[in-house]
């Protein structure tokens, strides 16, 4: 797993040296925009409008647009001589809190934690207190020039940083448009929704859930690469305009009743098959 950070974790006066490795991937497939006339790939070249030319690397420097077409420039030298020397090799936890504390919309990126060299025996320290006590770090680490707020905590025997959101970033509630202070709720309906969120609780399976466009998209790409004619999917049947929120309900009840029952009579199938082939296993047996 490729280690794209080194440095501490501290807490009081232990430091334990770690590495960081993402947790997570993104597997969207990407497109490349090419030229239509020759399937060459597009550049994108960075030019200054005012100037007409081309501008490397070097002639680039950082700007705050503060108001329409007027800036602050920044410097590297400006940048560099805010950064907090502690923070940028160190996982500093400040706090220690109960998960359950923070709003899962707070959270942004998951990352592993390993032992760097000499650190496995401070770093199964802290495991093993966090374990104990059911509590998590909350701490600051910079990463790419950017602070960040994080929790550490356990994830099937390993240390995980989270970084998450510093509460300005997260938007006020109240703004959002259209939202009813009180609904005015028919028991009926509210009963019969609780029985389609019951019919429909499971215990969570992540490797149940696929992301079906990106499978789909990679098929059409695999038989576009061998030559193949590519058929054009039927449309799904869309389902009756149903507009009385009690009717979708039911609708939706009985569909998820359906479901099961086709599920159990699968499992019964399953099961019965199993049953006969083991049965006919031991009388072959005794035979012999």
């Amino acid at each position: 797993m490729h280690t794209m950070w080194k440095g501490t974790i501290s807490f009081g006066l232990v430091n334990i040296p770690v590495k960081l490795h993402s947790a997570t991937e993104n597997k969207d497939i990407k497109l490349r925009n090419l030229h239509k006339e020759c399937q060459s790939p597009i550049k994108y070249e960075k030019v200054c409008p005012v100037c007409e030319t081309e501008v490397g690397n070097d002639d680039i420097v950082k700007g705050f647009e503060y108001t329409k077409n007027k800036f602050v420039v920044l410097e590297e030298e400006d940048l560099e001589s805010i950064k907090e020397e502690k923070h940028d090799k160190a996982v500093e936890i400040v706090d220690f809190v109960q998960l359950e504390e923070i709003d899962p919309i707070y959270f942004e990126r998951s990352y592993y934690l390993s032992p760097n060299e000499g650190g496995a025996k401070a770093y199964g320290l802290l495991r093993q207190a966090l374990k104990d006590t059911g509590k998590i770090g909350l701490a600051k680490i910079t990463i790419r020039s950017k602070e960040h707020l994080a929790v550490v905590r356990i994830y099937n025997n390993t240390l995980v940083m989270e970084t998450i959101h510093y509460p300005d970033e997260v938007r006020d509630v109240q703004e959002v448009p259209n939202v009813p202070e009180e609904a005015n709720v028919v028991e009926k309906e509210l009963e019969t929704a609780k029985m389609l969120i019951e019919q429909l609780t499971t215990e969570f399976e992540p490797e149940k859930y696929t992301d079906e466009y990106r499978t789909a998209l990679l098929d059409l790409i695999e038989k576009k690469k061998e030559g193949e004619e590519i058929a054009t999917a039927k449309e799904p049947e869309k389902p009756d305009n149903v507009t009385d929120l009690m009717e979708a309900l039911e609708k939706s009840l009985d569909k998820t009743k359906k479901g099961n029952k086709k599920t159990t009579a699968n499992k019964k199938k399953t099961t019965t098959t199993k049953t006969k082939k083991k049965s006919t296993g031991q009388k072959k047996a005794k035979a012999t």
